[in-house]
């Protein structure tokens, strides 16, 4: 049956609560984007030093500020929202985050920006485990994918958004406006959440939920009976959740991919106005007479506009994500199978990646198309790993879960942070930083994989556990 025709039958209100998932999640990834993209205005104002190899380094350490924070900040989120509710929790992480977004606005120097930056680390912490609760409570298990995958594009219609507008705003008005005006955006949702949100049970009780659709998003017989036999248990302690190897196994894949996302968000923009650099000194040397524009040398982009494309394209990559569990089961395939195999379809993605610096020598476009299917498969990847958590564990314990993967996912990001920052400072000092981007493409590809495989050996089989 398909979801339109599903929809006319029982409802479609959990579609809207998806909607503001989404809009949350969109909000996020505008906010955190805005430092990657300023980097070239934030380095020429001084805000991390002088010198090529301390101002790599400065940046990295600013980047760092904010993925401890994260770390920290998911694993007590996931745990402060399960206690006081998806609703409440959200709402403070959410005024949180944009207060701090703001607060960039105020900062002018490498330790004032780290300051900000970790206060927005631990505040942004918690959407995703707010964001796993809410449709662990509103899908069923056959829905949970696709409903991820669509909120999940929120953190590429973010990305999409942020190459758009932060340029222009820091050009006209200055990189302060950019922190301010991007962090605003966030405190006009809260008056959507407040008014719309509330859990299944709430809205059925107001008539806002109909009979069918709360007996639709209730229908997994064995979740239901799982939860039944909790119901009565105490609340689980995180570290009690450090015994199973279904934690692990989230654990292990979020240590390994999340790095991957995050190196695209904070370097990507620095990589491809280096591209472009390189196009230009290459022209000038065979042409030294040229006075023209230099956006018109063969093989420069503008490099916001190939943001917008990988980004874009990222978008369709989580929906499809969603799509694909979901076509699988549908055609008789047990959900366990169906998200095994699409996963391990989707990890294969990324090792387009490994071509992007040989490539990007030709043209810019043909790294930006190999970036743009890596990062489409991350997106497709990400919609599938944040729904293996509720299929292994009870509601009660979904964002606490997800928090403690996201930790594991900052920490694997930190690794990368230090060593995107070291591996640049050294090769450019050089004069060689394709060799260092060179490096990390091969890491980037060679992740998901990597991360296929040791779930699946701590992992055989997704099934609900009895907590």
């Amino acid at each position: 049956m398909s979801i339109s025709s599903l929809n006319q039958q029982v409802g479609r209100h959990r579609w809207s609560i998806c909607a503001l998932v989404f809009a949350a999640t969109t909000v996020n990834y505008l906010d955190r984007n805005v430092l990657g993209l300023l980097k070239p205005v934030l380095t020429a104002d001084g805000v991390f030093g002088l010198g090529k190899q301390a101002q790599e380094e400065n940046y990295a350490n600013v980047v760092i500020c904010f993925q401890i924070a994260y770390a920290l900040g998911m694993l007590l989120a996931g745990r402060v929202i399960d206690k006081v509710g998806t609703k409440q929790g959200y709402a403070y992480s959410l005024i949180g985050w944009s207060l701090a977004a703001i607060g960039h606005a105020f900062g002018h120097h490498t330790w004032s920006f780290g300051m900000w930056r970790a206060a927005l680390g631990v505040t942004e912490a918690g959407n995703f485990p707010a964001a796993s609760k809410t449709i662990a409570e509103w899908f069923p298990k056959k829905e949970r994918a696709f409903a991820t995958g669509l909120y999940n594009s929120g953190a590429n219609v973010g990305a999409i958004f942020a190459p758009l507008c932060v340029p222009w705003i820091a050009n006209h008005w200055g990189w302060e406006w950019a922190f301010i005006l991007t962090g605003a955006v966030g405190l006009l949702w809260l008056a959507f959440w407040y008014k719309m949100y509330d859990a299944p049970a709430a809205k059925l009780k107001s008539g806002a939920l109909s009979q069918a659709e709360y007996d639709h998003i209730h229908s997994d017989v064995d979740e239901q009976e799982a939860e039944r036999e909790d119901v009565a248990k105490e609340k689980v302690p995180w570290v009690r959740l450090l015994k199973f190897r279904q934690t692990w196994a989230f654990v292990f894949g979020k240590f390994l991919t999340d790095p991957i996302w995050w190196f695209f968000l904070f370097w990507l923009p620095a990589f491809l106005e280096g591209e472009n650099a390189r196009k230009i000194s290459a022209y000038l040397v065979t042409n030294p007479d040229f006075t023209g524009d230099k956006t018109t040398i063969p093989g420069v982009i503008s490099w916001p506009t190939a943001l917008a494309v990988i980004y874009t394209v990222s978008t369709f990559g989580s929906i499809f994500g969603g799509w694909l569990p979901k076509q699988f089961m549908n055609s008789g395939m047990d959900a366990n199978r169906s998200r095994k195999l699409s996963m391990f379809i989707f990890a294969l993605f990324p090792l387009a990646v490994l071509f992007a610096s040989k490539l990007g020598t030709i043209h810019t476009w043909f790294a930006v198309a190999t970036i743009a299917v890596a990062c489409a498969g991350h997106a497709a990847w990400s919609a599938n790993i944040f729904t293996t958590v509720s299929d292994m564990f009870p509601k009660k314990a979904v964002a606490s879960v997800t928090g403690i993967g996201g930790m594991a996912g900052a920490l694997g990001g930190i690794l990368i942070a230090r060593t995107a920052g070291k591996l640049l400072g050294h090769y450019s000092a050089l004069g060689k930083e394709e060799v260092a981007y060179g490096i990390l493409f091969v890491v980037c590809g060679s992740a998901y994989l990597t991360a296929w495989v040791i779930m699946h050996l701590l992992v055989p089989k997704f099934k609900k556990i009895i907590l």
